[in-house]
């Protein structure tokens, strides 16, 4: 890392707390202030995490910025585009996800970003994970062979209570959490040609627009790529899962991901693959992959608009020009579960 760099934080919400500052210690980023509007909260985290500098106004925080500041924004959705107006022009940013509340939204971003000339990124980090960086590394040998099935199947019990925002969204499954696993699949094979879905809610969670989904990300013929999500699973530990499932035309891995059970404490993740040996009985091997997704990954996200810094010129791989397909696909899969699927009755009666 550049030692020049300088983090200004707008935003000391829970990820912020749990996720961002602990990331930055972990990687020695040097956070120079934050900002909230709940001050207190600000200067909780300033005295946790030994940040020299606590904002009571976004134009404080604004003006103690140079062209070493890299700009991490924490706030909801809605209140994004006003953050990112008084944001210095050409100004690097880093956008907590999702991209905005919808594609229009996101696209307003975008277009705010081309006018101000600001280097952003999106801050969606579980292609940063270290789990998914051993995957990737396995994958690019060629060890697994072509990559031809990627599954990501989550059955858990998630505490919605924690997000009290999420009771009034529109939207939730979908574009508060299978957002990461859209975007991990678009990095690995890129955009889909089109996406069904269908989102729905819970019995048990019926003030929550949608708990649970099924997406499918459309490859063609030879290529599939499945999310399925429920997170109403309210019966203990035992039949839990939350799997990311790699599957090549030599081999495959699989990770489990602990910290989606049991939440917010969590279990230990699980790294497994196997390669295809002629003569050999299939053996899966088990690896011990140091980190995880929180905090670990958020490192990645922030280290894309670091290097940014450090190159000039450089693209970085979490930009607002690559995520918003991803919010594209978001968008075109809540429109697939909005419109439903082909009608029975009228197959049936030849309409």
């Amino acid at each position: 890392m550049n030692k020049k760099t300088k983090i200004q934080v707008i935003g000391a919400g829970g990820i912020v707390k749990d996720a961002h500052l602990p990331a930055y210690q972990l990687a020695g980023f040097e956070v120079a202030g934050i900002f909230d509007l709940d001050v207190s909260k600000g200067k909780g985290l300033a005295d946790q995490f030994g940040i020299p500098q606590v904002f009571e106004n976004l134009e404080d925080l604004v003006k103690h910025a140079d062209e070493s500041t890299i700009f991490d924004v924490a706030v909801p959705g809605n209140a994004m585009l006003k953050v990112l107006e008084k944001l210095p022009n050409g100004a690097r940013v880093l956008i907590q996800k999702p991209m905005g509340e919808n594609l229009e939204m996101a696209k307003d971003i975008l277009t705010l970003c081309k006018k101000k000339k600001l280097i952003a990124g999106i801050n969606f980090q579980l292609r940063y994970a270290p789990f998914i960086q051993k995957a990737r590394e396995i994958i690019q040998s060629g060890k697994i062979g072509d990559l031809c099935d990627i599954e990501i199947n989550i059955n858990v019990f998630t505490p919605w209570h924690l997000w009290e925002f999420l009771f009034t969204s529109p939207r939730v499954e979908i574009l508060y959490h299978s957002i990461h696993y859209v975007d991990l699949i678009r990095s690995f094979l890129g955009d889909p040609k089109c996406v069904y879905a269908k989102t729905t809610k819970h019995p048990k969670m019926a003030q929550l627009a949608s708990v649970r989904s099924n997406i499918i990300l459309d490859y063609g013929e030879m290529v599939r790529a499945n999310i399925i999500t429920n997170h109403a699973h309210d019966f203990g530990l035992k039949n839990q899962h939350s799997y990311i499932k790699l599957e090549g035309t030599k081999g495959a891995i699989k990770i489990e991901l602990g910290l989606l059970k049991n939440y917010p404490e969590g279990t230990e993740d699980q790294f497994e693959w196997i390669q295809l040996e002629e003569g050999k009985t299939p053996k899966w091997k088990e690896e011990k992959i140091n980190g995880s997704w929180f905090p670990h990954a958020f490192m990645g996200s922030m280290g894309e608009m670091i290097k940014s810094l450090e190159g000039p010129g450089y693209q970085p791989d979490n930009s607002v020009e690559d995520c918003i397909h991803t919010m594209a696909c978001v968008e075109a899969a809540h429109r697939s579960s909005e419109e439903g699927g082909v009608k029975l009755g009228e197959l049936l009666s030849g309409n």
